[in-house]
């Protein structure tokens, strides 16, 4: 690999302690490097302005105080790309160099899914953290959701890989950060009124607008959002251990 060849992702903040070269599975080799830095916590916002709630899901990626991020699909894109890789590599004879050249197609395929899916993960969060001075994240069950029919739409968001560089970045940058429950029911509970009448289990997946018998009309995830955010500002206040 010559000096040339090298794409550094960033430049070092001190001189490294340590390095560690690692070639994954598509040949691609990876210099990691362990340097000394601080965090430097970015400049506070107003909190009541920027506070988000974070409603995590499948139809949307995120819905978030005042706009959704769509989902980008990244598995989706390639599948078809992956399954042709995948048919050639079933007609090779085992240990022919085709053989090995079409495992090496389909290593390269899914590295280009999951370099995107990284990439999009950390420009979000990033965003995210600059903007907002308060984040209430929804713990959702991620291996309760990876199953079943919803299962690849649920690996192809990694929303846990979302969940953890999210806390992580708002820990680094000073940022407020609190989960709410799993079984908070941030769905279903009306934000007017506090009723909980809104869809439910698998079937409710498939209603995105509901009415509340007191009368407010609710798009499923801003409603879910705004819940959310009222429920992280009350964990917040009581300095409960999750923020």
């Amino acid at each position: 690999m010559s000096a040339s060849s090298v794409r550094w992702s960033r430049s070092l903040p001190s001189d490294p302690t340590s390095v560690t070269v690692v070639k994954d599975a598509s040949g691609r080799y990876f210099a990691s490097f362990v340097v000394e830095t601080e965090d430097k916590p970015l400049p506070e916002l107003d909190w009541d302005e920027t506070e988000t709630g974070i409603d995590l899901g499948l139809s949307s990626y995120a819905v978030l105080r005042g706009r959704k991020i769509a989902s980008p699909k990244f598995f989706r894109r390639q599948e078809k790309k992956l399954r042709r890789a995948q048919r050639k590599l079933s007609r090779c004879v085992k240990g022919s160099n085709n053989r090995r050249k079409a495992k090496l197609a389909i290593a390269k395929v899914h590295a280009r899914i999951a370099d995107q899916r990284r990439d999009f993960i950390e420009q979000e969060t990033t965003q995210i953290t600059r903007e907002s001075q308060a984040v209430y994240l929804e713990d959702l069950n991620v291996k309760g959701m990876a199953k079943g029919e919803r299962a690849k739409s649920a690996h192809d968001q990694s929303l846990g890989m979302f969940a953890r560089t999210l806390e992580a970045k708002c820990h680094r940058y000073g940022r407020d950060f609190a989960k709410v429950g799993r079984y908070f029911p941030s769905t279903q509970l009306c934000s007017a009124c506090g009723s909980i009448e809104g869809p439910k289990g698998l079937e409710g997946l498939k209603i995105r607008k509901w009415t509340c018998s007191c009368g407010a009309h609710h798009d499923r995830d801003e409603n879910a959002e705004l819940n959310i955010r009222r429920e992280g500002r009350r964990t917040v206040a009581e300095g409960r251990p999750d923020t």
